[in-house]
């Protein structure tokens, strides 16, 4: 899909993106059928919302959609958790401090703000995700050296930045 172009196919997002998104689904939730589940309702929501959203970003948009629906199913589930792992999750699902989310936003626009849109997905993919570069590579549809490549000077870039 163009970054230009306008329309969002949903079809072929869930075909390039259905992945990720289980991968980030199933990060949050630590519960397989869960992770299905809110894979699914992701796509049901970008079909629902494809009029009013752009086709630029698409896995950045997917994935903060995914995150939104994770986040909202730790938030209902709420009152069931003991784990203190899960508490953690609790604790960020029910943030409702915009500071928080306002700083946040402000860093990674600082980091990804000049970044290509690929770049950003590659990112991601391995350092939030914890995909390897061949598994990045996979996704990207990029060599695994082009991967490790552009990752090493992203993360020189942000780290240049952060000392500026």
């Amino acid at each position: 899909m163009d970054a230009g172009d306008s329309k969002i196919d949903v079809e072929q997002l869930y075909r390039r993106y259905a992945p990720m998104v289980l991968r980030r689904c199933r990060r949050l939730l630590q519960n397989e059928e869960l992770a299905v589940d809110a894979m699914q309702d992701v796509f049901v929501r970008l079909l629902a919302h494809r009029e009013r959203l752009h086709g630029r970003y698409p896995s950045s948009l997917l994935y903060r959609m995914a995150t939104n629906v994770c986040l909202n199913i730790i938030r209902d589930r709420k009152s069931s958790r003991t784990d203190a792992d899960k508490d953690v999750l609790n604790r960020i699902a029910c943030c409702a401090e915009q500071e928080t989310r306002t700083l946040a936003g402000i860093i990674l626009e600082r980091l990804f703000g000049r970044e290509k849109p690929s770049t950003r997905e590659m990112a991601v993919l391995h350092f939030v995700d914890g995909m390897t570069y061949r598994e990045v590579a996979r996704e990207t549809n990029l060599s695994v050296s082009g991967v490790r490549k552009r990752l090493r000077e992203f993360r020189a870039r942000a780290l240049k930045s952060q000392e500026g």
